[in-house]
This record gives C-alpha cells, structure tokens and sequence, in this order.
C-alpha cells in the first residue's frame, strides 16, 4: 500500500510540473528535461511512471476528471456526471487548448472517445437492463458508439469555441435527449427484433 501511495504521489508531482509548464508555453516546447529539473525527478523515474510526455498528459487528464466521473452512479446521476466534465473543460480551458493545439482535434477526440467508452456502454446497458428490454449486442454496441462520439464532440466543441455552453443548462440537454431517445431506441430495437 505504501508503494502505491508513492508512485500516486510521484505522479502527481510530476503532473503538477507539467501543468505548470502548460500555464506559460505550447505543449510542444514543453520538454522531458524541463519537466524532471521542475519537479526534481531523475530521468528514470520519469519514464518508470510514463512513456512520454504525451503518455504524462493522458494519465493527467484521466486522474483529474475521467477517474472521477467513473465514481458516479452514472444510472442516476449522469446529469451530475456531465456538469462535472464541463466545469473541468471550463476550469482547465487553457490546459487544454494547449493539449488540443500539440495533438491535434483528431487525437483530442480520440481520447475522449476512449476514456468515455466504457462510461456510455455502462449508461446503455443499465438502461436496457433497467427496461428489462433484450436487444442484440451490435445494436448496443452502436449506440454506444453514437452517444459517445456526441459526448467527445460536446467536449471538444467546449475546448475550441470562445462561447462555451452553461454547464448546467448543457447538462439539461443532455439529460433530455439521453432519457428521450435512449430508452425509446432500445425498445423499438426489441420491437423490431
């Protein structure tokens, strides 16, 4: 348990340097070197924790927000789930933009995509569960697909548009198309057989 503490916390620390480079230059020019000589970490110990800078970024963003929004009962609170995820865009915008601007919109969404879809193959399956609806695990796993590509889409929508949406009234939009559609899609699903 000791070890783990460690590790967390050196990892933490290094993710700190970071975020404090990406405050004052491009992701771009942000370089291992300067990263180890901010936190006073050796090289190895760096890439003992990460591959890479890039590697670092990922781990920083999942233990920031991803990690959190699995702890939520995503059944019942979603909508919570979604305001949390906004406000992290908002709060860290900057950050962001300069995670966006070194990666890339495709890589940007591509890791949304992939952290989010576990989180909306849950929201699917609770629900068709939950309507005691049996529908075939491709159509599941398409729809999975469709919310998550819209949630990845919202996110980097959030990152890029000087107009960000409210996060509670986004959130409320949300909520609204995922409990009117999901829901009614899963049982036409059945229906149709």
């Amino acid at each position: 348990m000791k070890h783990e503490v460690t590790t967390l916390n050196t990892k933490r620390t290094i993710a700190a340097s970071l975020k404090h480079f990406m405050e004052k230059k491009p992701f771009s020019k942000i370089s291992v070197s300067d990263i180890i000589a901010d936190c006073g970490v050796n090289r190895k110990t760096f890439y003992y924790h990460f591959q890479d800078k890039y590697d670092l970024l990922k781990w920083m963003l999942e233990e920031e927000a991803i990690h959190v929004v699995r702890q939520f009962d995503l059944l019942v609170d979603y909508r919570e789930a979604v305001i949390f995820v906004m406000n992290y865009v908002r709060e860290n915008k900057h950050l962001l933009t300069c995670a966006y601007d070194s990666v890339g919109c495709e890589e940007m969404k591509r890791f949304f995509y992939t952290d989010f879809i576990g989180i909306t193959q849950q929201v699917v399956d609770n629900t068709a569960e939950l309507l005691g609806v049996d529908v075939e695990p491709q159509f599941k796993l398409f729809l999975t697909h469709f919310y998550t590509e819209a949630i990845a889409g919202l996110l980097i929508t959030e990152i890029t548009d000087e107009e960000a949406h409210n996060p509670e009234k986004a959130a409320g939009y949300f909520e609204l198309i995922l409990k009117s559609s999901l829901p009614s899609v899963l049982k036409s699903a059945q229906l149709a057989g």
